[in-house]
């Protein structure tokens, strides 16, 4: 499995931005696929999750209806609209894919992309 994470950048309060992962090297129907981001000095966090074979979604509250986790299907992609983010949304973000339940713990999850910076400035 190899994933590739995108999308990153600068962006202000309030704006918005859009993260994709492109995901290759076997059919995903039994996987959970996760965006989860990590700040300078912080340990790595879940943001949001989806369940590939019927888009069932999961977020972390800070992120709630704020972000919007997407899945398209015949693109083996992912996405993550980030709408009014906030300076605290500053982070790299990850996105990762595991077999199974859907779970906000990072070490549960076996495939990671490389990570796209995401900085907000106020």
């Amino acid at each position: 499995v190899q994933l590739q994470a995108s999308g990153g950048g600068s962006v202000q309060a309030g704006g918005s931005l859009r993260l994709s992962c492109a995901a290759s090297g076997r059919t995903f129907d039994l996987y959970v696929m996760g965006w989860f981001r990590q700040a300078p000095g912080k340990e790595r966090e879940f943001v949001a999750s989806i369940r590939w074979f019927d888009s069932s979604t999961y977020y972390a509250d800070s992120v709630k209806g704020r972000f919007t986790i997407s899945r398209d299907y015949a693109k083996n992609a992912m996405y993550l609209q980030t709408n009014s983010p906030n300076p605290e949304d500053t982070a790299v973000y990850y996105c990762a894919a595991k077999l199974g339940v859907p779970t906000g713990i990072p070490f549960e999850y076996e495939y990671w992309g490389q990570g796209t910076q995401v900085t907000v400035s106020s």
